[in-house]
C-alpha cells in the first residue's frame, strides 16, 4: 500500500509531465480530495498509507488534470476572499487577484455608511457587481458586510448575459447564506433602463486580449470564452460600460472596475476619451501590479453627455 509522501511524488511528477503551471499544489489538493482531508493534513503526515480506493480516485483526478481541466472543476470549488465558492464550468473560475476588488469594494461601502449619521429610514446604499459570473465578488462583499453588521444598510445586485452563471451565482449565494441580500438579473452590463443610479459599481470583465487567448493555459479552454474575450485591445466591454456610467453612477458615485497588469495606460486613455469630465485613478494590487480602475466624475463635473 503506498503510502501519502510516495503518491504525492507519483501526482507531482506526472502533472509535471503534462505542463501544469504548479504541478505540487494541484497533487496536494488533488489527493486531499481523495482521502477526504485538508491539504494541511496530507503536509502533515507524509508516512500516512493510502488505502486502494483513495488512491484509484487519485489517479482518476490525475488524469483529469493531466488533459487540462482546472483544479477548481475537478474539486467543485474554489476558495475566494475567505470562502469555498462552488466552480463549474458555467462560469469563470474566481482569481486570487480579484480579492483586491473586494477589498476596495468593502472600504468604499464603509466609508460611505460611516462617514457621516445616516438619516431614519435612508434607502439602502445601491451596489451592482456588472458580469457577476458565479458571484465571486458580490458574495464575498455581502458575506464581508454582514460580518460587520451592515448588510441591511446596502442593496446588491449582480448582472451577467449568461443565465447559466447567474444559475451558479444563485448557488453561491444560498450556498453563503445572503439569497435574501443579493439579486441576480440577466442582463448585457446592466439593465436596458435604470430608474435609479448605483452608489457603487463594480467590475471584473473580461480583459483578456483575442489575440492572448491561445497563449493562455490550457487550464483556461475550460473555462467559458465569453468571460476571458476582451476584444482586441482587451478592454471591450469595460469600454461599453465607462459609456453606461454617466446614467448609471449617482453623482457622488464610484466604479471600480479590475484590469489586467498593462492596462494602466490603457484605461486612463479610454476613460479620458469616453467620459472627459471624470477621472481615473489606478490601484494597485499586493504585488504592486495595476489592478482597479476607480472612476469617478470630477467635482462640479456634468452628470451625463
Amino acid at each position: 500500500m503506498a503510502n501519502v509522501a510516495q503518491l504525492l511524488q507519483q501526482g507531482v511528477d506526472r502533472l509535471r509531465a503534462a505542463g501544469s503551471e504548479t504541478p505540487r499544489l494541484d497533487a496536494e489538493l488533488l489527493l486531499a480530495r481523495a482521502i477526504g482531508v485538508d491539504r494541511t493534513v496530507v503536509l502533515a503526515h507524509p508516512e500516512a498509507p493510502v488505502n486502494t480506493s483513495s488512491e484509484a480516485a487519485f489517479n482518476a483526478d490525475l488524469d483529469r488534470r493531466a488533459a487540462g481541466e482546472p483544479v477548481a472543476y475537478i474539486r467543485g470549488f474554489k476558495e475566494f476572499f475567505g470562502l469555498a465558492l462552488a466552480a463549474d464550468p458555467r462560469a469563470l473560475i474566481p482569481r486570487p487577484e480579484t480579492e483586491r476588488l473586494v477589498e476596495l469594494a468593502e472600504q468604499e461601502v464603509l466609508q460611505r455608511l460611516t462617514r457621516a449619521p445616516r438619516p431614519v429610514r435612508t434607502s439602502p446604499l445601491r451596489i451592482v457587481d456588472v458580469g457577476t459570473g458565479g458571484g465571486a465578488v458580490a458574495i464575498a462583499l455581502a458575506v464581508a458586510l454582514r460580518r460587520r453588521r451592515m448588510l441591511d444598510e446596502v442593496s446588491i445586485l449582480g448582472t451577467d448575459i449568461s443565465p447559466d452563471a447567474l444559475a451558479l451565482a444563485q448557488e453561491n449565494a444560498v450556498g453563503h447564506g445572503v439569497a435574501d441580500h443579493v439579486r441576480f438579473l440577466e442582463a448585457d452590463l446592466l439593465p436596458p433602463v435604470i430608474a435609479t443610479p448605483f452608489d457603487v459599481v463594480l467590475a471584473n470583465l473580461p480583459y483578456v486580449r483575442t489575440d492572448a487567448m491561445p497563449g493562455l493555459p490550457i487550464a483556461a479552454s475550460f473555462e467559458p470564452s465569453l468571460a476571458l474575450d476582451g476584444g482586441p485591445l482587451g478592454l471591450s466591454l469595460i469600454g461599453s460600460l465607462l459609456d453606461r456610467l454617466p446614467e448609471a453612477l449617482t453623482h457622488g458615485g464610484t466604479a471600480l472596475l479590475e484590469i489586467g497588469g498593462d492596462q494602466a495606460e490603457g484605461i486612463a486613455q479610454l476613460a479620458a476619451e469616453r467620459l472627459p469630465d471624470w477621472q481615473c485613478q489606478v490601484e494597485t494590487d499586493l504585488a504592486g501590479q495595476p489592478r482597479v480602475a476607480r472612476v469617478e466624475r470630477r467635482e462640479g463635473g456634468r452628470a451625463a453627455a
